[in-house]
């Protein structure tokens, strides 16, 4: 964040991040079919890191497993995400970097639904119905800046 810039929430609450998951041999044997799980997933967007803090959506609580709905077999993936703000103007960022997230790690036949934990944003509906069109997502890829910005959500801070 650029120094004198005033934050939305200047004083998040910070959780504790969950361990990782062990892997089994089953995981890695690539012989067994391995269904996506909700756990595989929160795995993939903990790490994700918010736009306005050095933090993790994980360490922010803005994404939880308990959040995360997968069904393999009929090729979903739905993540609840909770701004830290009711007002939060990052939100419509956090959700693109979640749903890019997922596009560039899941294979190709799942639908991905990405929208606001209900009850937890002003402009819920607005930003819901941003991340669930298509094209206005193919677009706002196109956009080098907000393309920048995103990877920059998605590069790796050593977590």
């Amino acid at each position: 964040m650029s120094g004198g810039t005033r934050l939305e929430n200047a004083n998040p609450i910070i959780f504790q991040r969950s361990g990782e998951r062990l892997l089994t041999a089953t995981d890695e044997d690539e012989n067994v079919h391995d269904p996506i799980d909700d756990r595989e997933i929160f795995d993939i967007i903990r790490t994700i890191n918010d736009p306005e803090h050095p933090l993790s959506l994980e360490e922010l609580n803005v994404v939880e497993q308990v959040r995360v709905k997968v069904n393999d077999a009929e090729s979903t993936v739905d993540v609840e995400f909770t701004p830290t703000i009711p007002h939060c103007s990052m939100a419509t960022l956090i959700g693109l970097s979640i749903k890019v997230k997922l596009l560039r790690c899941l294979p190709n036949r799942f639908k991905i639904d990405v929208h606001i934990t209900p009850g937890t944003h002003a402009s819920e509906e607005a930003v819901n119905k941003q991340l669930a069109d298509k094209e206005r997502v193919a677009a706002a890829l196109e956009n080098s800046s907000l393309l920048e910005v995103v990877n920059q959500c998605l590069s790796s801070r050593g977590h």
